[in-house]
Parts: structure tokens; sequence; C-alpha cells
């Protein structure tokens, strides 16, 4: 008995990792993901695996129906969640971020659109676009016909090109600019960041009610530096370290990271991430500050 145990248990393990990135996808937080990968575990330890043909599609039709169950089940919290609401960011390594496939399908700017989908929508956009599955598989792993799943997949698709950012600097750039942009926000250069924003530049920060952040999104180049420079003052330094819950003593230090595929500026103080800044950048101008500072969904970091 012990035998076959363990032959499941690494049947399972040698999935994990996909798993958890088709739940992270759909669900947009590690903590759910994590939590969906744990149920699918049991539903397979449970069942009679010797009688599983493809472990992978078996394993992607649990995954994907418990993460559309648990996506609808918190709606309504997310509903309700003070401020505006991020997806959890993930740090991914250099050479994985290299990757189009990966970089393109984690990208918080597209998770971003993602919550605007139905959860079917968003599960049938997942697999299909991040992970090539035929729509007939699709079809078996939300429970409708592949034709429905092919509709589904056209109106995600078309509802994401509508929405979704476009690209237009190599990674190499974007670090650049990244680097620069926390360059001018820490010297309260305010002609630097003016030059660095686009004309309708947004500023999105997610605090979760936790911390203090703005609970609208800040739009307007103007409107968008003001608040920037404003936090890179002695007075603005001492509000955002009792934001984020820093002593002074902590200080603030600023690394570079690949986050969700991209250059993103990550805040430590006192040996803890307190903020995440991600940009989307287009035609060499910042279009879009992602401020992530809530922090139950930086602890992972």
């Amino acid at each position: 008995m012990i035998r076959p145990r363990i032959m499941a248990v690494e049947r399972f393990e040698e999935h994990r990792d996909l798993l958890t990135g088709v739940a992270y996808r759909i669900l947009g937080t590690v903590a759910d993901a994590e939590d969906v990968v744990q149920e699918a575990w049991l539903r397979w330890s449970g069942a009679d695996t010797a009688a599983v043909d493809n472990d992978r599609a078996y394993l992607i039709k649990v995954t994907t129906r418990l993460a559309i169950d648990r996506l609808r089940r918190i709606a309504s919290r997310r509903e309700s969640y003070v401020g505006q609401w991020l997806p959890e960011p993930v740090v991914t390594a250099a050479d994985v971020a290299e990757r189009v496939e990966l970089t393109t399908s984690v990208e918080l700017a597209l998770l971003v659109v993602l919550e605007t989908l139905s959860p079917l929508e968003r599960a049938v956009f997942v697999l299909r676009e991040a992970f090539a599955l035929p729509y007939a598989e699709i079809g078996e792993a939300i429970g409708r016909s592949e034709a429905t799943a092919r509709q589904l997949g056209r109106r995600a698709k078309q509802h994401v090109e509508e929405g979704r950012p476009r690209f237009d600097v190599d990674r190499v750039r974007r670090r650049e600019i990244t680097e620069r942009f926390i360059g001018a926000c820490s010297d309260g250069d305010l002609d630097g960041l003016i030059a660095m924003l686009a004309a309708d530049a947004t500023l999105v920060a997610d605090g979760g009610g936790k911390i203090k952040a703005p609970l609208r999104t800040i739009a307007g180049r103007e409107k968008v530096t003001r608040f920037l420079t404003s936090i890179a003052t002695e007075a603005g330094v001492r509000w955002f370290m009792d934001a984020v819950g820093a002593a002074a003593a902590d200080g603030l230090t600023v690394q570079f990271s690949d986050v969700n595929g991209a250059p993103a500026a990550v805040v430590t103080a006192g040996g803890r991430v307190v903020t995440v800044f991600s940009l989307v950048i287009r035609d060499g101008l910042i279009e879009t500050i992602y401020m992530i500072a809530n922090p139950e969904k930086l602890s992972r970091l």
C-alpha cells in the first residue's frame, strides 16, 4: 500500500508548479492558488489514480474547476475590498522572465484586465493563451462543450486585447526607465518625473485598508507627479514610513527585481518588503504606475 501512495505523490508533485501557475493566473493571489492546489492534491489522493490515463489533463481539470469555484466565492470579498484591488506580485527569476510565454501571461497589467472577465472566460483565456491547451481539453476542464469553450475564448481574447496595454520597449529599456523613475521620485525631481510620464498617466495603489495609500486611482501627469514628489520630502518620507508600518530606524532600501516577469522596484524597510512599484510603459513614457503596499500581498516576496 505504501508503494502506490508514493507513486501518487510523485505523479502529483511532477505537475505542482504547473497547477500553481494555472491557479495563480485564474485567481491573482498566491495564497488562493496554493489553497486550490492543496485541495486538488486531496482530490487526487482520494481518487483511483491507477485509472487515470493522462495525469496532466486530469489535474489541470481538477485545479481549474476548483479555481473557478473559488473565484466565484471570493468575488464579493473583492467587491468590498478597501481601495483598489491589485493582483499579488510574485518574483520571477531573470532567466524565466526572459521567456515571453511566461512573461506575458503573468504581467500585472494583464492580470488586472483579467479581473474584468467572468470566471469561465478567465479560465479559458488562461488555459488557451498561457498554456496553449486545445479547446477540446479546455471544454473538458471547465465542464462545457468544445464549441462553448471556443466562444468563451474568442470573447475573452477580444476583451483582453481591447483593455491590455501595449508594451513597446524591451526589458533593458524597461529596467532603465524604472531605475530613472525611482531616482526622480527619491530626489523629488519634479521636472524629471513630468518628462517621464504620459499626459494621461495614472497611479493605482493597493493598501488593502491595512496601509495608508490612495483609495482611488490618481489620474493625470500633474496629479501623479505631485503625489510622488510629496512622499519624497522629509515629511513625506515620515508619512510613508508610518504608512507602511516601518520604524524610522529601519530606513528604506530599493532593489530592482523581476516581478511578474518584468523589472520592478521593490522597497524594503527593516528587512521586509513594504512596497512594490511596477510600471506600464507606452511609447517610451510611463502610462500606469502600480503601487502595491498591502502587507498580506508582500509577505511571500
